[in-house]
């Protein structure tokens, strides 16, 4: 239990399902509900997955590409930076067209670099990494599970959301949340280079 709580206040620290919904709204805020319903699932399926074959075959599979987590950090800031300026200076819904209409976010950038980025792949190789037996490995699925089970839970209420706050605050949210995206896109790059340098 000590290590499930562990995992799932970590997971849901880095992955923020709240923030993650209002971002999944603000990319797919024209799309029908058929849509949002499957983009929804496969960015938390594909999640999912990312982050348990990292959770047990990271580390192995970085060092044999001779990739270290440092640079795994810069190239998924750069990638959230670039997220994150979309955000910014993206028009209201009124002038998008069908241009975005209906697009797949469901790899990118809702699962890489949103939430299954270098910050929760990291955790993932560092969590994974003390266990000691094959049972302990159960709490830390359990938390990962879990934790996805929220986000998804997030992204299929996020229309809703949007009701409840209106147009200008969708939009001033979005833009907010953009803003502390790309913030934290720099600080994962910093990051990054601070520890390649180091």
């Amino acid at each position: 239990m000590e290590v499930f709580l562990h995992a799932i206040t970590s997971y849901f620290v880095i992955i923020d399902p709240i923030g993650s919904a209002l971002i999944f709204h603000g990319l797919l805020e024209d799309s029908d509900k058929k849509h949002i319903l499957k983009m929804a699932l496969r960015a938390t399926l594909i999640s999912i997955a990312i982050v348990l074959v990292f959770g047990f075959f990271g580390e192995a599979i970085l060092t044999r590409l001779g990739i270290s987590i440092e640079a795994l950090r810069v190239s998924g800031g750069l990638l959230l930076f670039f997220t994150a300026f979309n955000m910014i200076t993206k028009p209201g819904s009124g002038d998008f067209g069908t241009k975005t209409l209906n697009m797949d976010i469901s790899v990118y950038p809702m699962s890489i670099p949103l939430i299954a980025g270098p910050g929760c792949l990291t955790l993932t190789i560092l969590l994974f990494s003390q266990v000691q037996s094959a049972l302990s490995y159960l709490p830390l699925i359990l938390a990962v599970l879990t934790i996805y089970l929220l986000t998804l839970g997030g992204f299929l209420l996020s229309k809703f959301i949007k009701r409840i706050i209106g147009q200008t605050g969708d939009d001033i949210l979005r833009r907010l949340l953009g803003v502390i995206l790309a913030a934290l896109a720099i600080q994962f790059i910093a990051d990054g280079i601070r520890q390649i340098a180091a």
